[in-house]
């Protein structure tokens, strides 16, 4: 009994136990700490205790290859999908402590194919902040439209008559009407023309200006090296990479360097 207790003890003392994730960062504007997801058909894992920081003010360019888990870490952060408490801070809050309406105000949500409302454009713009009784004037509409680089003359159309690139853009101005401190964007320009999608770029670097903070999910490398400032390299639900855009192709990651290297 002696014997089998001390090699009890023994295998005990070397089992390899995983460490515990940093604390989240005071000094970022959001912390992800240990993030885990599982699909609910399957299973398995989409997201593997995922850590990162968004810092205040900056572009992060979150790239990788498909079925990596980008998407589903972009939702995590305005909970479309409830995060495990401890894994997701605003400004050093979990966001689990925070009304999820007053949340997504704050962390807005700008997706791959726009959705307006029936109306005008002017209407869209001015949704959300009705929402919470404020009525937005005809001079905050037009410039909320030029941030996003929308002619403000389209503010009284029908928003069923824009073209696709146009819609996106509405769909931009109206998640800023929350004024939002975070913008998540997820393939905000996948569907969009080379002209369309130069607006929305030119949209965010100027919005980056203005202290809001973007976290952008992308499938093309040379956009995230045109508008962010920190890329992060995601595959099998893991950060693998996290590099200034002119240095990835300092990328060690073997799957990393070979979504670079196609994706080139």
């Amino acid at each position: 009994m002696g014997t089998s207790a001390g090699i009890q003890e023994h295998l005990l003392l070397h089992v390899a136990v995983p460490s515990p994730p940093p604390p989240a960062s005071s000094s970022a504007k959001m912390s992800i700490r240990g993030l885990c997801k599982s699909s609910e058909s399957t299973g398995e894992p989409i997201l593997r205790g995922l850590s990162v920081d968004l810092q205040a003010g900056q572009v992060l360019g979150i790239i990788g290859p498909s079925g990596g888990g980008k998407s589903t870490l972009l939702r995590a952060l305005n909970r479309l999908w409830e995060p495990a408490a401890g894994s997701v801070f605003l400004d050093g809050i979990d966001i689990r402590c925070l009304d999820v309406i007053s949340l997504r105000r704050r962390v807005g949500m700008l997706f791959q194919l726009p959705a307006l409302f029936n109306g005008t454009v002017g209407d869209n713009v001015r949704y959300g902040p009705q929402l919470r009784g404020k009525k937005l004037t005809d001079s905050e509409v037009n410039n909320l439209l030029i941030m996003a680089d929308v002619d403000p003359a389209l503010a009284s159309k029908p928003a069923s008559n824009l073209s696709v690139g146009q819609a996106q853009r509405v769909a931009l101005a109206r998640t800023l009407a929350n004024d939002p401190e975070v913008l998540l964007l997820d393939e905000p320009t996948s569907a969009l023309d080379p002209i369309s999608t130069q607006n929305i770029e030119e949209a965010i670097v100027r919005l980056k200006a203005r202290g809001i903070t973007v976290a952008m999910v992308s499938h093309s490398v040379k956009q995230v090296q045109r508008i962010a400032d920190v890329v992060c390299l995601l595959v099998a639900g893991e950060v693998v990479e996290l590099l200034p855009p002119s240095q990835l192709s300092q990328a060690r990651h073997p799957m990393a360097c070979r979504f670079l290297e196609l994706s080139g």
